[in-house]
């Protein structure tokens, strides 16, 4: 690996999953998207004491130009120099090749994502499992994807295709994959919620836990109700351990700025000291909002064992 190093408070995502499940919280999966922006993603979660996630898709990586190499690079540099001691995780969202996992893997990401969910299951079950014992060699922890997960702006995602996850299938699909966590449809989507509503459906979460253990994880939780992502995560038997937020990030930073457009990574890297401080504040501030009223994590970070 090129870029991981021994810091301690650097988590799989197993482990971090783990910990938020038994006290009954979720921890944010914010994907930052430009890498300017994983400071105030990291200080966030140090001045809150609350253990994060940090990510990016391969979708993003392509439409930001960015390589896992150079995400990767900047995340363990920002830990070091920001002095971060909380738990974090640095993840690879949905992603769709293995040549990109095999480069996340090898650039020091600790927990990588494949979503085979366009295809059948049976197919999807191969092509996750393939993924699991791959990562599981090399020490990863594996998320994937059961059901098809909506999107309004398919910037993580290439269609607006929904499908509800079948409780039993999530069954027969964790016992044959062995995956640590499971991406599961209940009525949320990726991007902006402009028509259609965000819903939770919480029966259906229930239902998938009582048939197994695995770590639930919902995406599309940027602009969903604080109050139904406090009730998935308080779920009899534990319920939703990690909510994934992007959109949000993206529209704080861009609104800071007055712009309306996104960039690309070398944009935003171009910006002025002025315009890039105001920008990370702007993210900043979001992300602890997120933490403090809407994940539960805030002050959690103390009950991991370093």
């Amino acid at each position: 690996m090129t870029n991981k190093t021994d810091l301690i408070n650097v988590l799989t995502l197993k482990e971090a999953l783990e910990e938020a499940e038994k006290k009954g919280y979720a921890i944010g999966s914010f994907s930052p998207r430009y890498t300017p922006m994983i400071r105030p993603v990291l200080r966030a979660g140090e001045k809150t004491k609350s253990p994060l996630i940090v990510q990016i898709s391969q979708k993003e990586l392509e439409r930001y130009g960015i390589t896992p190499f150079e995400f990767a690079e900047e995340f363990y540099r920002a830990v070091e120099e920001e002095s971060i001691t909380v738990p974090v995780v640095l993840h690879l969202d949905h992603t769709k090749q293995i040549s990109v996992l095999e480069d996340a893997i090898e650039a020091g990401f600790t927990s990588v994502m494949i979503d085979a969910s366009e295809h059948e299951l049976a197919e999807n079950i191969s092509i996750s499992k393939k993924v699991v014992d791959y990562a599981h060699a090399k020490g990863v922890s594996v998320e994937a994807e059961l059901g098809k997960i909506g999107t309004t702006d398919f910037v993580e995602t290439d269609k607006d295709e929904e499908l509800y996850t079948d409780p039993a299938e999530a069954l027969q699909f964790v016992n044959e994959t062995g995956c640590d966590a499971l991406a599961v449809s209940c009525g949320t989507a990726h991007g902006v919620y402009l028509v259609r509503q965000p819903k939770v459906d919480l029966e259906r979460l229930k239902a998938i836990r009582k048939l197994t253990p695995v770590h639930l994880v919902l995406h599309g939780g940027s602009g969903v109700p604080a109050e139904m992502i406090i009730a998935a995560t308080k779920l009899p038997n534990g319920g939703v351990s990690k909510v994934n937020i992007a959109t949000d990030l993206e529209i704080s930073l861009l609104k800071s700025l007055g712009k309306e457009e996104r960039m690309t990574n070398e944009e935003c890297k171009s910006l002025s000291n002025e315009q890039l401080e105001m920008a990370q504040k702007a993210v900043e501030a979001t992300v602890i909002e997120k933490i403090q009223h809407f994940l539960g994590s805030s002050n959690q970070a103390e009950n991991f064992q370093g």
